[in-house]
């Protein structure tokens, strides 16, 4: 089972979505992108809440983009569940349910069977998320859209559910696209990213790949690289690439792109003092802590180097305990950590 979007497109007053060319298939492909993206519209429209003004949308070949809603096979859990209050969990599954059966088997399958005889009201957030997918579920789509499902939760709860989603989700064998606005949670539940700005498609892949090889500034700053400065290009050799950022040199693996060149430094590929974490010829920098921010599991090092703005490195709690404001360091970035991205989108 496929979803093909092709050339889709959807124009407004004041926005135009796409052209854009997305292929989904059976798995997770988590959509990205900051709000106005064009996220909702691309869900609107694969749903069939709005016509598209170009472009096709097919399953498995077949054009549904003609269809109305109820007879294209799309299942939906909106961000506010949508449940019917005046039905109970059971009646809300049987309005959608196509097959003899399916109610107790998902039920089952999403450990909502103690849930059935109450009223939607009554359900917590994460009991009323289980019951809008059991829902959609239940309807025996052929593809699923989730528009950020789990926005309303609190962060512990989120932190949980997405785990279990994963699971559930990777054992549907359909389609399925999640709207998320969360780079984490994309991470975790998908198994390809695909990243939407102003209505164009500019990033789209495996999870590790994107985050790895974001290919462009925008893409990387929004997965929360937090390194990213413009680049010009002194050298080119077999052994990478040297750029030069506001006058500091940096060696990288890669080639460059065309075009306007910036370069994206994960803080995880950053190491101070001589931590283990890098290998063969390293970036050395000269720096100066300016911060420390001390988190749950690791830290924070926020470093005055000699590019523009800070240098941001996360690093092991007991490395961060040993640093103060003012200390001086050396960091260390091994060229492949580097990336060579575009400037614009």
């Amino acid at each position: 089972m496929t979803l093909e979007c092709s050339r889709l497109e959807r124009r407004y007053d004041d926005f135009t979505f796409g052209p854009v060319d997305l292929t989904v298939e059976p798995g997770v492909t988590a959509v990205l992108g900051p709000s106005g993206s064009g996220k909702s519209t691309l869900l609107s429209l694969v749903a069939g809440f709005e016509p598209p003004d170009g472009g096709t949308i097919t399953v498995d070949g077949a054009r549904i983009d003609q269809r109305p809603p109820e007879d294209r096979s799309v299942g939906m859990v909106f961000q506010n569940y949508a449940l019917f209050p005046h039905l109970s969990v059971r009646e809300n599954l049987e309005f959608g349910a196509v097959k003899a059966g399916s109610i107790d088997s998902t039920a089952q399958l999403l450990e909502i069977e103690p849930l059935l005889d109450r009223d939607p009201k009554t359900l917590s957030g994460g009991e009323a998320q289980r019951v809008a997918l059991a829902r959609a579920l239940v309807s025996d789509p052929s593809v699923l859209l989730l528009d950020e499902p789990l926005s309303s939760l609190d962060a512990p709860i989120r932190r949980r559910l997405r785990v279990e989603l994963r699971d559930i989700l990777a054992d549907l064998d359909i389609p399925v696209v999640y709207v998320t606005h969360d780079q984490e949670e994309a991470a975790v539940v998908g198994d390809r990213l695909a990243v939407l700005a102003d209505g164009r498609l500019v990033r789209e892949g495996p999870v590790e790949s994107v985050f790895e090889r974001p290919e462009s500034a925008f893409v990387a700053a929004f997965l929360g690289i937090e390194n990213v400065h413009p680049a010009t290009v002194r050298t080119e050799s077999r052994n990478g690439t040297v750029v030069a950022v506001d006058g500091t040199e940096l060696l990288a693996a890669g080639e460059p792109p065309d075009g306007d060149l910036a370069v994206a430094i994960h803080p995880e590929s950053i190491s101070l003092n001589g931590q283990s974490r890098t290998t063969g010829d390293s970036n050395s920098l000269d720096c100066t802590v300016s911060r420390v921010l001390t988190q749950h599991t690791d830290a924070t090092v926020l470093l005055d180097w000699p590019g523009p703005d800070y240098l941001t490195a996360t690093v092991d709690r007991q490395i961060a305990g040993q640093l103060r404001v003012g200390d001086t360091c050396q960091a260390s970035i091994a060229p492949d950590a580097v990336h060579l991205t575009r400037q614009d989108r």
